[in-house]
């Protein structure tokens, strides 16, 4: 690269400051702007951290990065799902069938944290706190600027400028008021409200090594396990509707809505009613923006380009990767309009893939969890894997065990391998017994 050594990042979520230290690794200057106060000074703000899940995907970038060591202290295993039906007790459905197959709860502003203090121990880092970014300036050349402490605006060269500032990007939001990229949100019609089970005598109240799901059909509660012995509870209900957050307007129809479809945690959760009142209702979407660049001046990464709906647990990985992309790509191209470009090209299909994926996956995880056929198929899956172990692997384990796969791939692999599992299980007719031979078959020809 014999552009421009300097470069500011927008944004110092997880995306911008693993990205600069990155860059800074090679060599470049980086001033990272972020609109919050120093986050290892202050206490995170309660009911919006949905805790992430880290697989293979982000795990590649952290190795990469030097980092895996010094975050996974920070991790709590999940070996896959446990399902807790009403009036039946709990079961677990394995992520994988491998030890080494499981995904990681890890609390965003530990992890946060944790990238903010190792991007400031690189000299080539320069770290902007309460400094708010009103977008970019396309005929100034400019990106605007405010210094939150001393109330005061200022600006900056624009090129290149890379804008990690998440979902509501303010430089995406600018880039399309001039015309620069279109670009939309695809709101989900269900929101989300995150609740708390704390810990019992300093230990975990279930499971601890599991991702903790109450399906409901058309709405679901799930928990991920904390460090500290507690769970951060999500709850995503429809807003509008019978069972929904419009319906749930006093204490009493929340408690009745928890004592009725999730009686057994109910009684796990001594907050409910405060935290619930308290905490946001957030929103969930999926961004669409096209495109991501601005010739070598602007370059929209992670959710600022393409934010995708939490079902998936792979906004933070998907992320993660294009900061590994784009790093990669540094060593063949020469200027930051050839950078921008070529790293677009070479992800937006994988960004779309994982987002279709992601909202294919909530009605997996809430209603499809619950039907005999999916479990059926799901246990054939895993079958056609130990008997094909290079031909057929579940799209579930492609998209999180295996980052050599892409999600492009891990997309159009999967379809193949839904229909095969369809055509089985047509020929099975509702028999719980694999045909060892046809699915032989089709594997050869297909896969």
């Amino acid at each position: 690269m014999r552009a421009r050594r300097h470069l500011s990042i927008v944004g110092a979520g997880l995306a911008g400051p693993l990205l600069a230290i990155l860059l800074a690794r090679r060599g470049f200057a980086v001033t990272l702007y972020e609109r919050r106060g120093d986050p290892r000074n202050s206490t995170p703000e309660a009911g919006r951290s949905i805790n992430l899940a880290l697989a293979a995907r982000g795990m590649r970038t952290l190795e990469h990065a030097g980092l895996m060591q010094r975050v996974r202290p920070l991790l709590i295993t999940m070996r896959g799902r446990m399902v807790h039906e009403l009036g039946r007790p709990a079961c677990l459905l394995p992520y994988g069938q491998r030890e080494e197959e499981v995904i990681y709860s890890v609390g965003r502003a530990a992890l946060n944290h944790l990238l903010i203090e190792e991007a400031a121990r690189h000299s080539g880092v320069t770290l902007r706190f309460d400094h708010s970014c009103g977008g970019a300036d396309l005929a100034r050349d400019a990106l605007l600027l405010r210094d939150l402490r001393a109330n005061r605006a200022y600006e900056v060269p624009l090129a290149p400028t890379i804008a990690t500032d998440g979902a509501g990007s303010p430089v995406r939001i600018s880039l399309a008021d001039q015309g620069a990229t279109r670009a939309s949100e695809e709101l989900l019609d269900h929101d989300y409200k995150e609740l708390t089970l704390p810990a019992i005598d300093g230990r975990h109240a279930l499971d601890a090594n599991a991702l903790h799901i109450w399906p409901r059909r058309g709405f679901m509660l799930i928990a991920l396990p904390n460090t500290d012995g507690s769970f951060t509870a999500t709850l995503f209900l429809p807003r509008a509707g019978p069972a929904s957050f419009a319906s749930l307007g006093s204490e009493r129809s929340v408690r009745e809505l928890f004592a009725r479809e999730f009686p057994d945690v109910m009684p796990l959760m001594p907050g409910l009613l405060e935290e619930f009142r308290t905490h946001p209702q957030g929103h969930l979407g999926t961004v669409h923006a096209q495109p991501w660049h601005v010739g070598g001046r602007a370059l929209l990464l992670g959710d600022a380009a393409h934010a995708i709906v939490p079902f998936h647990g792979q906004g933070m990985n998907a992320a993660f990767e294009d900061c590994l992309e784009l790093d990669a790509l540094l060593e063949t191209h020469a200027s930051w309009e050839a950078l921008f470009a070529a790293f677009e090209a070479q992800r937006r299909p994988s960004t779309a893939a994982i987002a279709q994926m992601a909202i294919e996956n909530y009605e997996e995880m809430r209603e499809r969890v619950l039907d005999p056929r999916f479990l059926r198929q799901k246990s054939w899956a895993l079958e056609l894997e130990r008997r094909f172990p290079e031909r057929f692997i579940p799209r579930y384990s492609m998209v999180m065990f295996h980052p050599e796969i892409s999600y492009a791939e891990a997309l159009r692999r999967g379809t193949v391998q839904q229909e095969i599992l369809d055509e089985l299980e047509a020929r099975a007719g509702g028999s719980q017994t694999l045909d060892a031979e046809r699915a032989r078959e089709l594997v050869a020809m297909r896969l």
